[in-house]
């Protein structure tokens, strides 16, 4: 073909005549090849399924599964009656939502995006480093899940009492991993909206068909979660403790009222306490309930230091197996140094003290912009948590009035699965004497 495909649908029997294995696979892999090499180029429109399984003399079952795979890769998009076109050339998954955050430009003064932990109150590591040189079995290859020094730490806080436990590389390693083992391609998962963003990348990432289990103050609503069970889906995902974007805390009556509903059904349930022990309130489990189909992670990045990469899943010994058999692709288990030093951490009374004084200067700042902006007659609730969620008219709107004014936000889009316009702005680096600037712009922002 000599022209250019650019904007335009390819044939269907074309296509066909250059692919030579017929397998989903190969259907997959030849056409991701052309679209690399340039020979189909970004924008062209591919045939439909129908046609093109016509052509090529297989199902259509095999191809919209070939599509699947390159969708997941982010090579093509679309679907139905929009149709399915090229849209992009590099063949590998990446976690699309997350890579969008952060291009504000040089002129930005007030970065919101992202709900990181403040330097200056994380705990030094001097100590804590110097003392996992003593770590038991160092440099050894013997793939253990986790050091008897960290189980010891973490076991008197644990929301239940859990058949095993193991050691990851932060909250997002551990969601990850649990994902990549326990959920097949393509399955049903519900989750809570809005979520975190890298939770929606990586159920992208199986080709997972995602739903929307709504949220109020006190968590996912129970009527949302028995419509979403009704699906059937292969798992729950949802934040057990203060949630990373509304800043609402679960109770323990609707945790109760959960477990109940879920009593019946055989959804795995997968917790991400990502805050951990910053939040305010003690940190509550399924588990407590349904221990043997409950997967518990607790991240230690933001209270102890995104280095140290640590993380603690519990679960049953059947399901944490599995985990730990996939996990052998790969690193096979956590650094002994890091997993010690973590543990000196949660032992030190210091340490401790620490911990509680930045939670209350996470509190400050956090209510700072929310008594400032209630001063401008937009009214949220108090909450918890490292970040304000602020409803607005348009998010494109509020994204470019705030931009221009130096301050940047994260909107909704990324982290929603349903309808809703939200920006979502983290408090946790905020200084105070920007308050009354981000509070001013916000305004703005409302339209």
């Amino acid at each position: 073909m000599g022209e250019s495909l650019k904007e335009k649908t390819l044939d269907a029997e074309w296509l066909a005549g250059q692919v030579q294995d017929r397998s989903m696979r190969g259907i997959a892999i030849e056409t991701a090849a052309m679209i690399r090499s340039g020979v189909i180029e970004i924008g062209t429109h591919l045939p439909a399924v129908r046609e093109l399984a016509h052509s090529l003399g297989v199902s259509p079952a095999t191809v919209s599964a070939a599509w699947g795979q390159l969708r997941r890769q982010k090579v093509i998009a679309g679907r139905g009656r929009n149709g399915v076109w090229v849209c992009g050339d590099t063949l590998s998954p990446r976690p699309a939502r997350f890579e969008k955050i952060g291009n504000f430009g040089d002129h930005i003064i007030a970065d919101m995006t992202l709900a990181s932990p403040d330097p200056e109150l994380l705990p030094r590591l001097n100590q804590a480093l110097l003392s996992s040189v003593e770590a038991e079995n160092l440099n050894s290859y013997q793939r253990e899940g986790i050091t008897d020094a960290l189980l010891n730490a973490v076991k008197p806080s644990w929301p239940y009492d859990a058949d095993a436990f193991m050691a990851a590389d932060g909250g997002f390693d551990a969601m990850n991993l649990t994902l990549q083992t326990l959920i097949m391609q393509g399955s049903v998962v519900a989750i809570e909206d809005p979520t975190a963003t890298r939770l929606l990348d990586m159920l992208d990432n199986i080709g997972a068909q995602v739903i929307a289990v709504k949220c109020d103050e006190f968590g996912p609503m129970p009527d949302s979660l028995r419509m979403a069970l009704n699906k059937n889906p292969a798992a729950f995902i949802f934040q057990p403790r203060t949630h990373s974007h509304c800043g609402h805390i679960i109770s323990a009556e609707r945790m109760a009222e959960m477990a109940d509903i879920l009593q019946s059904s055989q959804t795995l349930i997968i917790e991400d306490d990502g805050i951990g022990e910053l939040a305010s309130t003690p940190p509550l489990s399924l588990g407590r309930y349904l221990p043997k189909r409950t997967v518990h992670v607790r991240s230690y990045s933001k209270a102890y230091g995104p280095d140290l990469r640590m993380a603690v899943i519990s679960s049953s010994h059947d399901l944490l197996k599995q985990i730990k058999s996939f996990r052998n692709f790969g690193a096979g288990w956590s650094s002994r140094i890091l997993q010690h030093a973590l543990a000196w951490l949660i032992s030190d009374p210091i340490t401790q003290e620490g911990i509680i004084e930045a939670r209350k200067v996470y509190a400050r700042r956090r209510q700072a912009l929310v008594d400032a902006l209630a001063v401008r007659g937009i009214h949220l609730p108090a909450r918890d948590g490292l970040s304000v969620l602020i409803p607005v008219p348009s998010e494109q709107f509020a994204l470019v009035t705030l931009a221009a004014r130096g301050i940047a936000v994260l909107p909704g889009e990324r982290s929603r699965i349903g309808p809703g316009q939200f920006i979502r702005a983290s408090t946790s680096l905020m200084r105070l004497d920007q308050v009354d600037t981000i509070a001013d712009a916000i305004l703005l922002a409302m339209g």
